[in-house]
């Protein structure tokens, strides 16, 4: 099964030596049994046709949905595409936001600020934990979205459009020492200090990225359509 990463930003500069985001990603799903191909559409590469892999991820990114760049409209407009042609589609983090922003949601700077680190949800109630490290929130989901993750700081942590697209505002892909990378040298000046210290202290702790990824895969499996014409 070919999967395509759709890339909307890119790792620092200071963290490139332990990959950038599509490899990240690569990584986490290592194992499942998938082929990738990498799309760096924030450069406007674009692929041709929804139907050029039998489903999509779309990543995290520095870039707020709602900024005005060139790639944004083309991107919503994909991903809209997608979902009607029933070919299965997974957001995080950024990729989280400008799926539900094209399906008519709405997501903002969040006025009670960042989320970072180790962080806690509830999957219908199934605790998981995964790294945050974002601002900006889905405040209203769409109403093609089902709720089917929250907590007190991000009510929309994760959405089901129907049995197509899977998106989380967590970030399996980030293991520890990523987060000790983005506390160290990207957080400083953007993070409030006292977030950033209570993330460094529960770098230690256990996380689901593991279950999280075999979700992924799983719906990305159980999802996937026979290719047909674009």
């Amino acid at each position: 099964m070919k999967i395509g990463i759709l890339q909307t930003g890119e790792a620092p500069d200071a963290l490139r030596d332990l990959g950038d985001y599509p490899d990240l990603f690569v990584r986490l799903l290592q194992g499942h049994g998938f082929d990738f191909a990498i799309y760096p559409v924030l450069h406007g590469q674009f692929p041709a046709s929804v139907h050029d892999c039998d489903g999509w991820l779309i990543t995290g990114s520095r870039h707020g949905a709602y900024e005005d760049h060139p790639w944004i409209p083309p991107l919503e407009d994909f991903i809209r595409a997608s979902y009607s042609a029933g070919v299965p589609m997974v957001g995080v983090c950024f990729g989280h936001q400008i799926i539900a922003q094209a399906m008519g949601g709405r997501v903002e700077k969040y006025a009670k600020g960042w989320s970072a680190g180790a962080t806690t949800y509830d999957f219908g109630g199934e605790s998981v934990k995964l790294n945050a490290w974002h601002q900006d929130q889905v405040v209203q989901k769409p109403d093609s979205a089902t709720r089917i993750a929250s907590n007190d700081f991000c009510e929309n942590a994760a959405l089901l459009y129907d049995d197509r697209m899977f998106t989380v505002q967590a970030h399996p892909e980030f293991d520890a020492r990523f987060m000790e990378g983005l506390i160290e040298k990207r957080g400083k000046g953007l993070v409030p200090e006292a977030v950033l210290s209570a993330a460094a202290q529960r770098l230690a702790e256990p996380l689901d990225r593991g279950p999280m990824a075999a979700r992924i895969a799983d719906f990305f499996k159980s999802k996937a359509r026979p290719k047909t014409a674009a």
